[in-house]
């Protein structure tokens, strides 16, 4: 029997001590005044905390910011909802529940969160003939050949023992020039008879036509870089009950906020927040999602839940949950070792979002992770978590529009006076903003949730419902990727609401005031709700300008590159230079100073990246004293192969910084 150590029993003493003063802080009624300094008690410490970087400090910080919110939702329910007709029951009771769901979230949230992992990556051991053997799918349906043909011919370039592991396309879109394709690139082609549960069905089909003993799954738009397999198999070494690994999905093309609005290159993607912060926390409980693609799965794992699940249309998340029921370990890797294709246009943008909405819904309905065996404590809650998020809609719509139950309707929905609501509501807002801050850092800033859940709510609060009534409506649906925007336009269809409810709002800010003017409303009240109505405003109106569709001609979008290139000129010269961007269709290269571009035709460009050279035709596009644009022209499929590795296959290609690697070959402490 282990004795308790001087730290545990301070532990202990401490928890004994701060429990009743939390129960205490949190239920005690204060007045007005009292109230006040309360919010100074818990505004002070964490302004106090906000340069300390530890992470100790930012449980604390986490702590303080629970109690404030959890005396927040408590005093709303014991002293705001007492009304005197029905319809103020109805809003007010509305608006309770939407803030009782984000203090549920919120509180999920911090827990899931508050501890990252941060796994490292873990060298391959033994000899090549150990290395475990590993069939690499790419599942397509109606994708394009361009698409597919740049994501095989990454895959197959992995740096890994050949016959160690095989690459297969698997087409349920049975077309023959793909047939051909893998053919000519000598790379597997599996299809079959029918399209029973879309993509999970499809990779069902293809489990018994081959016999890796790892399963390495990538969408036919994630494009892997050599160093895949080499960065990820080393866990499944190391840990013979590991089930699945995954690792991000980077974007290398912008999604519809950051390519629509003018300062969108700026904000981070709408997925950095979970692939940066929540995959982190989720593998410190073992909970790790299994996100579709960019991923590795153990098929002895997999035979023992029959497969990839298909009862939902998120069959990714549904076959992690099954997985981590049996017992099987998870894990999660932070570094970019593959990038894809955002979604051009916000349409196809919110289409994809509503499939997960209500492959989650259907999670919940049909799996509840509170219910069944298997699952730790901590995996039901950050499963939990994840699915609840997704009813984010009504509560949305909710916090938008209450305002304009006093503004427009005259009904209090807050059964309490102006300051009284501010005094209670400032920590809890204060110490929520904060922590978002302090966990979710530089992948989300201020505000963006509130926008990016605005841009949505209207869209998916339909089939959230519609779900969790029946979790057997819905199909699976297939986002299409690579297309074109040949003009700007306004996409009034998946804004309409949006402006519907701005109108409201406005209307409703003259009503209020006009009320106010004419001495029938409270000034406080007034103040309140307008100001209220301002930021639903401004959330809505950043969300509309989303709408404004930026053109996009380009097939193939240019990444930041700087490889370093030979130019073949027509008069026989020899230029060496470096790119600025690449894509598969051509490059943006930075000419030397002093070079005289008048009459430059370059002809050839030899791209310098590895031991064998690769020289392509190129098509002048534009040249100028600083730079030349070039356009490939007429590559044969080998060149095709060796250009797409070289631009998007790089092992550094999407790194922002040096991964991090397991320093020992123990367990990872």
């Amino acid at each position: 029997m282990k004795r308790p150590t001087p730290r545990n029993l301070g532990f202990v003493a401490a928890s004994v001590i701060a429990i009743p003063l939390a129960v205490l802080a949190v239920t005690v009624p204060l007045d007005l005044a009292g109230q006040w300094i309360f919010t100074a008690g818990i505004i002070a410490p964490l302004a106090l905390m906000l340069r300390r970087l530890s992470r100790r400090t930012t449980v604390v910080i986490c702590l303080l910011s629970v109690l404030a919110s959890t005396r927040y939702i408590l005093w709303r329910a014991t002293n705001t909802l007492e009304f005197d007709q029905p319809l103020a029951y109805v809003l007010g009771g509305g608006l309770f529940l939407a803030e009782l769901f984000a203090w549920i979230i919120h509180v999920l949230g911090v827990f899931q969160i508050i501890w990252p992992l941060q796994r490292p990556a873990v060298a391959l051991t033994g000899d090549d003939r150990d290395l475990p053997t590993i069939d690499v799918y790419i599942p397509t349906y109606n994708e394009s050949l361009d698409i597919v043909q740049t994501t095989v011919f990454a895959a197959m370039a992995m740096d890994y023992p050949a016959d160690k592991f095989r690459v297969y396309i698997l087409d349920d879109g049975r077309r023959p020039e793909f047939r051909r394709f893998a053919q000519s690139a000598g790379c597997g082609y599996l299809t079959r008879t029918d399209n029973l549960h879309a993509k999970a069905g499809n990779l069902n089909a293809a489990l018994p036509r081959t016999r890796g003993e790892l399963i390495c799954i990538f969408d036919c738009d994630h494009v892997a870089t050599r160093a895949f397999l080499q960065m990820t198999v080393g866990w499944f070494q190391r840990d013979s009950g590991l089930a699945l690994l995954q690792t991000p999905h980077h974007f290398y093309s912008p999604d519809p906020v950051q390519r629509n609005l003018p300062f969108g290159a700026n904000i981070p993607g709408e997925g950095e927040l979970f692939y940066d912060v929540v995959q982190d926390g989720n593998d410190f409980w073992n909970a790790t999602f299994f996100c579709g693609s960019c991923a590795i799965i153990r098929r002895s794992a997999l035979a023992e839940i029959d497969g990839f699940a298909g009862e939902t249309v998120t069959e990714d998340a549904h076959t992690a949950l099954k997985l981590q029921r049996l017992g099987w370990r998870s894990a999660y890797i932070n570094i970019r070792l593959s990038a894809g294709l955002a979604t051009e246009r916000l349409a196809l943008h919110i289409g994809q979002r509503a499939r997960w909405a209500r492959g989650m819904s259907q999670l919940l309905r049909i799996d509840n992770p509170l219910t069944g065996k298997g699952l730790s404590l901590a995996q039901r809650l950050c499963y939990l978590n994840a699915m609840l998020h997704f009813q984010f809609p009504l509560p949305r719509i909710v916090f938008l529009t209450s305002p304009l139950a006093f503004l427009l309707a005259g009904q209090n929905v807050i059964h309490a006076p102006a300051a009284m609501i501010l005094a209670n509501a400032v920590p809890h807002l204060f110490g929520a903003m904060l922590v978002s801050s302090r966990l979710q850092g530089e992948r989300r800033r201020f505000l963006w949730s509130d926008i990016y859940e605005t841009l949505l709510a209207f869209h998916l609060v339909r089939p959230t419902i519609e779900t969790l009534i029946d979790p057997s409506r819905g199909k699976f649906n297939v986002t299409s990727k690579g297309g074109t925007v040949p003009e700007r336009y306004f996409d009034y269809r998946s804004v309409a609401p949006h402006l519907f409810v701005a109108g409201l709002l406005v209307l409703g800010i003259v009503v209020g005031v006009t009320r106010l003017l004419l001495g029938e409303a409270e000034l406080g009240t007034v103040l309140l709700n307008t100001a209220w109505s301002l930021f639903s405003l401004m959330i809505l109106t950043a969300a509309i300008l989303v709408a404004y569709e930026a053109r996009q001609l380009r097939n193939e979008v240019r990444v930041p590159a700087r490889i370093p290139v030979t130019l073949y000129t027509a008069d026989g010269r020899t230029i060496e230079a470096v790119t600025e961007d690449a894509s598969i269709g051509g490059l943006s290269i930075r000419l030397p100073k002093g070079l005289p571009a008048e009459d430059l035709i370059i002809t050839d460009v030899d791209l310098q990246t590895g031991k064998v050279e690769l020289v392509l035709p190129v098509r002048v596009l534009n040249v100028s004293k600083t730079s030349a644009r070039v356009a490939f022209e007429d590559l044969t499929l080998h060149q095709k192969r060796r250009l797409g590795v070289a631009v998007l296959a790089r092992p550094d290609a999407w790194q922002t910084g040096e991964p991090r690697l397991a320093k020992t070959a123990g367990p990872l402490a």
